[in-house]
């Protein structure tokens, strides 16, 4: 975990050398939209698991 951690702070402190606050306020917001739609995704798929045992 703490590699994890590290690795995220590295990663911000490049981002925002390189991109200005808008830009890098932007790729957070895609990058937060993107983890979502994966938590959606894994949602569905275990909802689908559950009803296809209970129409068993």
């Amino acid at each position: 975990m703490q590699f994890a951690l590290s690795l995220t702070t590295a990663l911000r402190m490049a981002e925002s050398v390189f991109f200005g606050g808008g830009q890098q306020t932007a790729r957070r917001n895609a990058w937060d939209a993107v983890c979502e739609n994966r938590r959606q995704a894994r949602d569905r798929q275990e909802t689908e698991r559950v009803l296809s045992r209970a129409v068993r």
